[in-house]
């Protein structure tokens, strides 16, 4: 269980980064707006190249700092942005549901970031502003059976109305712990019978010096 947000002053236990990644005006910085600082605002202009911002949580009496990476969606900053994907062990594909071009490149997203990524990276498919119900375009069946056929997470959200975004970044977030203590729990039972540690995967950042937990999962499908 996660708190609304932590207190700013108490020891960070780890750091988790997340990307937000999608076409360009399906209101991905709206969702971290929201996410980060409870903020919407009607003037949000276009990301150049990347962003991140930061919220810290407590997940199971740990203290968890996500940090949220912004790319931009537009073509001629996919070169730059692509590099940012290597270290995430999250990342939040975003769509609009009143343009079904957005959820119809998202298997090209969905490409580049497993290209990019760690293979187990957690994955939420997020449709985007379901406020606007009255204009959709992506019916709702159509992206829980992507999010199935792919093992993907799935939350429809409001970054205006503030529906589901924090649903969807703790799916993320409590995901990636639960990963985390599990492999924690496998290492100090090797420890405990002498045998040798070996997690392959990727690793999760955890402030200090040369302090770092590896991780690998098999995301299954959980359609939310």
């Amino acid at each position: 269980m996660a708190s609304a947000y932590g207190d700013a002053s108490q020891k960070i236990d780890y750091v988790f980064k997340v990307v937000l990644i999608g076409d360009s005006a399906v209101g991905k910085s709206q969702i971290l707006a929201r996410f980060a600082r409870n903020e919407f605002s009607l003037e949000s202009k276009a990301t150049i190249g990347v962003e991140f911002q930061t919220r810290t949580l407590v997940i199971q009496h740990k203290s968890v700092k996500a940090q949220i990476w912004d790319t931009a969606g537009q073509e001629r900053y996919r070169a730059v942005t692509s590099a940012y994907y290597r270290g995430a062990v999250g990342a939040m594909l975003v769509y609009d549901i009143t343009k079904r071009q957005t959820f119809d490149h998202i298997p090209r997203w969905l490409e580049e970031l497993r290209s990019h990524a760690d293979k187990n990276i957690v994955i939420i498919l997020i449709g985007n502003k379901s406020d606007l119900e009255h204009q959709r375009a992506v019916p709702i069946e159509d992206a829980k059976e992507f999010a199935q056929n792919e093992g993907l997470f799935f939350l429809e959200t409001s970054a205006l109305e503030a529906t589901n975004v924090e649903s969807a970044f703790l799916t993320v977030l409590n995901e990636i712990f639960n990963i985390v203590n599990k492999k924690s729990l496998v290492a100090d039972e090797n420890r405990s019978n002498g045998n040798p540690t070996s997690l392959a995967g990727k690793k999760i950042i955890i402030p200090g010096p040369a302090q770092e937990i590896p991780t690998k999962s098999s995301t299954c499908c959980r359609l939310l």
